[in-house]
């Protein structure tokens, strides 16, 4: 076995507090995304209106974008593994909330309405604000600089396994045996989360650097001046932030499989888990061939590719069709997610992770909230057909821009930055 594991693409297999943290993405995915499944399809099924999927996004993006500046900050200077475990905790409480939500004899949907579940969706949106620059942070001390691109092809393998098995399970497990059951399901993934992260070595705090800003404030204007003055993250960010706010449909997804396609919660959960089925795919390739060569490039061609999958899409009436779709989707997107992920871990000094990943969070994190809003609100008055066709169509044109507009990111190449 230890020999199957030797290659070059598995060095950071023996990397133990790697592996661990690999373990705890991957469970804290799957209960994130079985709990917006589910959520999604209880919520639409309560209001009956496409304008509440948007307003998912919108209540997760606020607090998100709100503290992710601070959060960059203080993932700076403390300890980042403990900011990962206790903002987990929070986590924990949410899906507590939403299983004490649903229980019948509480009656909480008879005297709070659907407020329980934004409440749950705010603290969400609160952590993920937290935790995607400390996530990012961390893993930057975890791994040595020139494993950093393979440790970002495997961030995103197992982001996306656990992207399929989250949707399935939440739309399997609510459509046979219940959304009590369901949420339970979500609750003890994240109290699994708790004890693996429990035993991940701490790496400790990142040195200050000597005449580096002090005051909280003039801090955080440091990170959003290193992202600004660094044209390569600045383009990077820019791209995806543009095409994932007009080109996503995955919001809009309760809409598909209820009214159009004509599916269940099963149906639904297998769609929503077809983009990531695609991202193993290429997650898999990437890892023996990393996108290292012309990767500024591959990753124009990709954001391009998904915008014409969002089209056909939008306008299939075929099951098949819109899962083969979102299949492609995920196969372009996982380029250019780990592209992404690796100018961020290269061109990133460690002691500023924190702070421009936040800033990343706040380019790519909320435009997914943001999209899914779009995404609702030009459903309502475009129609929904209409609305996630020209959201493809912007996604075509912001491609075209940033590769006639930016030299510097068509001509990228990892390999030179290692």
């Amino acid at each position: 076995m230890k020999k199957f594991f030797s290659g070059d693409a598995f060095d950071l297999v023996h990397n133990r507090s790697f592996t661990l943290f690999m373990a705890y993405r991957f469970l804290s995915t799957i209960a994130t995304l079985m709990q917006s499944v589910i959520v999604g399809w209880q919520l639409y099924n309560i209001t009956k209106n496409v304008l509440s999927l948007g307003l998912i996004g919108l209540t997760e993006v606020i607090p998100q974008v709100c503290i992710a500046l601070f959060a960059g900050h203080f993932v700076d200077i403390w300890d980042r593994k403990r900011i990962i475990f206790y903002t987990t905790f929070l986590l924990l409480i949410g899906s507590g909330i939403l299983v004490a939500y649903s229980l019948p004899d509480f009656k909480m949907q008879q005297f709070y309405g659907v407020t329980p579940i934004f409440v749950t969706i705010f603290i969400t949106g609160l952590v993920r604000g937290i935790l995607m620059p400390a996530h990012t942070a961390l893993l930057g001390q975890l791994v040595p600089r020139e494993k950093l691109t393979l440790a970002s092809t495997w961030g995103s393998t197992v982001w996306h396994i656990s992207a399929v098995l989250g949707p399935a399970l939440g739309g399997v497990v609510y459509g046979f045996f219940g959304i009590i059951p369901a949420y339970t399901l979500v609750f003890a993934f994240y109290l699994a989360c708790l004890l693996i992260v429990f035993f991940v070595k701490s790496p400790g705090k990142v040195a200050l650097v000597k005449g580096a800003a002090e005051g909280i404030f003039e801090r955080i204007q440091e990170g959003i001046r290193y992202v600004f003055q660094r044209k390569v993250l600045l383009n990077a960010f820019a791209l995806d932030m543009f095409a994932v706010l007009f080109g996503g449909a995955v919001a809009m997804l309760p809409v598909f499989a209820s009214d159009i396609l004509k599916v269940g919660p099963e149906g639904l959960g297998f769609l929503r888990a077809c983009p990531a089925f695609g991202a193993i795919l290429m997650s898999v390739i990437l890892t023996f061939k990393p996108p290292v060569s012309r990767s500024g490039t591959q990753m124009l061609y990709s954001v391009f590719g998904f915008g014409v999958c969002m089209i056909i899409f939008a306008l299939s009436k075929s099951f098949l069709l819109s899962a083969a779709c979102l299949f492609m989707s995920g196969v372009f997107d996982n380029v250019s997610v780990i592209i992404r992920a690796s100018i961020l871990q290269l061109y990133t000094a460690d002691e500023m992770k924190g702070r421009v990943a936040a800033v990343n969070s706040i380019f790519i994190g909320s435009s997914n909230e943001l999209g899914a809003f779009e995404s609702g609100v030009a459903a309502r008055f475009m129609g929904l057909i209409p609305s996630v066709v020209f959201g493809g169509v912007m996604t075509l044109l912001i491609v075209s821009v940033t590769a006639w507009k930016s030299p510097t990111l068509r001509q990228l190449a990892l390999k030179e930055s290692v």
